[in-house]
């Protein structure tokens, strides 16, 4: 029997729905979203290379994109059904944030955004390089 593939789109749409009802909808009145001021401080320890690079694409392609857009601009696929709007990784106020608030977002997720702390720490700190490759 041939298996049946489901497409990146359904599935993101369908988690993007099932994580409101989880939420029951009250992540809009999250407020702005800060990490802690020690984490400020924290510099990526890991340095910038195109295989880190190509790495953190697979990385954004297997779990970003869904909800962040191909550009990284919030716009995916699922972004529509969220209560939140994924952060624009191409924006001023994203790019102003330090590497150790950018790692910190990604570790523990909120609201909508989920924790990626099953990704390595190293995954997480390309991630933090990928998004720096995002500037307008």
């Amino acid at each position: 029997m041939m298996a049946r593939r489901c497409s990146v789109k359904v599935v993101a749409a369908a988690v993007a729905v099932l994580a409101t009802l989880a939420l029951g909808g009250l992540v809009s009145a999250q407020g702005k979203w800060e990490a802690p001021p020690d984490v400020k401080k924290l510099k990526n320890p890991l340095p910038k290379s195109d295989k880190v690079l190509a790495q953190a694409k697979k990385i954004f392609e297997t779990n970003c994109v869904a909800c962040h857009g191909p550009k990284g601009l919030g716009d995916g696929p699922a972004a529509a059904a969220l209560p939140v709007k994924p952060a624009n990784w191409t924006s001023p106020a994203t790019q102003s944030e330090a590497d150790g608030e950018l790692f910190w977002k990604i570790t523990n997720g909120r609201g909508p955004m989920p924790p990626w702390k099953h990704l390595s720490e190293n995954d997480r700190w390309t991630m933090v390089h990928f998004i720096r490759t995002l500037k307008k």
